[in-house]
């Protein structure tokens, strides 16, 4: 059993379901909409550059988890699914999850987007596994704070070779990983089977340097 890993957003998703959130999130003026996009899109743009600072960016996304009930938050949420998400959804995608599946891959999901936002996504998409952000969570509430490490460009590595190590089963050996974003390189150098998925332009020419495959799954 190989160990098939997949980034989530802009890879798996016709889209990026953090940055959808936020805009979710102003649409129903669930937020203070005009400077929450506002930031919302400036993070995303910093993200793309691969220059974001992901402790600031956490404390922003975090702060409305933080600000409301588990109750409110989860109708939200379900909201959210058939607004966003459902539309992002990508058949190739689909088919390229069923393809490991079938191959008797282990199926894991690793990203930087919260747990939140991510695993009724995860849930839906059928993987056996899922590493996120974590939001730390006190007294059946959301803080507003980070458990443990970001999953988030070399927090990747360090918390799937974390997970290896609680989960001796499975290793990298033969290990594939799909991404879109130069954000995943050290990652992507890490795996014996790197594909660029729907790749940025930083990552396209990386992965026609070291002659990776170069997937379209929209």
């Amino acid at each position: 059993m190989a160990l098939a890993i997949f980034d989530l957003d802009n890879t798996l998703l016709g889209g990026d379901s953090d940055l959808s959130w936020g805009e979710f999130l102003c649409q129903h003026n669930y937020v203070d909409a005009a400077e929450y996009d506002r930031l919302n899109n400036l993070f995303y743009q910093q993200y793309e550059a691969g220059e974001m600072d992901i402790a600031a960016f956490l404390r922003f996304a975090l702060a409305p988890l933080a600000a409301n009930n588990m109750a409110t938050l989860s109708r939200w949420h379900q909201q959210f699914m058939q607004e966003r998400v459902i539309p992002m959804m990508l058949p190739k995608a689909a088919a390229l999850l069923e393809k490991h599946r079938q191959q008797g891959d282990f199926l894991l999901i690793i990203t930087a987007t919260n747990r939140f936002v991510t695993q009724p996504i995860a849930d839906l998409l059928g993987v056996d596994a899922m590493l996120a952000t974590e939001p730390e969570q006190r007294d059946g509430r959301y803080t507003g704070e980070v458990e443990g490490v970001p999953c988030y460009q070399a927090g990747k590595v360090t918390r799937l070779q974390s997970w290896l190590e609680q989960h001796p089963e499975h290793s990298l050996n033969g290990a594939s990983f799909y991404s879109d974003s130069h954000n995943d390189l050290p990652l992507l150098k890490l795996v014996d089977h790197p594909h660029a998925v729907n790749p940025d332009p930083k990552l396209q020419a990386v992965a026609e340097q070291l002659s990776w495959p170069v997937l379209n799954l929209r």
